[in-house]
Formats: C-alpha cells, structure tokens, sequence
C-alpha cells in the first residue's frame, strides 16, 4: 500500500525566460516546498525537485531540476504535487489536516451513526463536510464549531449536531 499523499502546490507555469516555475503553494509557508524538495505527482511517481524558492504573490517563484527553458516550464502548467502525510507537521491541538478527516465515521453525541465523511469542501463560506450515509444520498455539514462539536482523530470519529431539518 503506498502512503497517503496530501497536495500541497500546483504549478502555475513559466516564470520569465530562464525556466523557473510558478507554483501555488497549499502550506501555511510557501516557502516549505522548498524544505519538501522531491515532490510527487498524484499517483506517487516523481513530479518534480525544488532546487530553490523564493516568495512571490499566490505562492513562490522557483527554480527545479532539469528546467532550464520557458518551454520546459510551461510544459508543467496544472501538474499537482503532493508529499506524503508523514512528511507534514503536526498539526497544533484543536488543529487538523482536513484530508485527514475523509473516511471518518460521523456521528451524533448519543451514538448515532450518522456516516463518513466522503470529502471535504469549501466553496467560499467556509469548510463543509460531505457526509455519505450507509444508504441514501450525501449531504453536507458545515464545519463549524457548533455543527462538529468534536473530533476524535485518534478514535477515527467525528462528533456532529447537524442542524434540524425541515420538511
């Protein structure tokens, strides 16, 4: 089994005539995708090495082996890398990876299993859980204090109050 891979950047494409790429970075520094160095592709093989990084609006500038011309880093434009879970730090208490929320059991504080969380969004007002129930059709949760009271990483379990529904 190969380990989980999070996204971390996409390459944005050519930066001036010396080949170095754009990249938008998903860290809270972008500047750790140079620390990342080796960076994958999605299916785990080998995307590209940041040789160097520099900050820049929405990211960083960079250079990276075996880029040397504008074509050669165009040539990357749209291609996501990824590092695997393990290489990421530990998040802060009361802090979470939100890719490390999908495949959770959800459920109510009484027990209730209410399903697991098939993926996580956020369309512009903030983080919403998609939660597939054993049968019927997903629905979302928002991920709010008040709607998840809790989450029990270790224990694989999210505590939710999902809002009341109306008929």
């Amino acid at each position: 089994m190969s380990p989980r891979l999070i996204q971390v950047a996409v390459v944005g494409g050519a930066f001036g005539v010396r080949g170095e790429v754009r990249i938008t970075t998903y860290t809270a520094d972008p500047t750790a995708i140079a620390e990342y160095r080796d960076l994958l592709r999605e299916d785990g093989s080998p995307g590209l090495t940041v040789l160097s990084a520099r900050p820049a609006k929405a990211g960083v500038v960079a250079r990276v082996k075996d880029v040397a011309t504008v074509e050669q880093a165009d040539a990357l434009r749209g291609l996501k890398l990824y590092v695997p879970r393990a290489r990421l730090p530990a998040p802060d208490e009361d802090e979470y990876y939100l890719a490390d929320l999908i495949g959770m059991a959800v459920e109510t504080a009484a027990g209730e299993a209410l399903g697991t969380v098939k993926a996580v969004e956020n369309f512009g007002a903030g983080d919403l859980l998609e939660i597939q129930p054993a049968m019927g059709a997903a629905w979302w949760l928002p991920f709010t204090r008040e709607a998840v009271p809790q989450v029990r990483l270790a224990d694989g379990v999210i505590i939710a109050a999902p809002p009341a529904q109306t008929e």
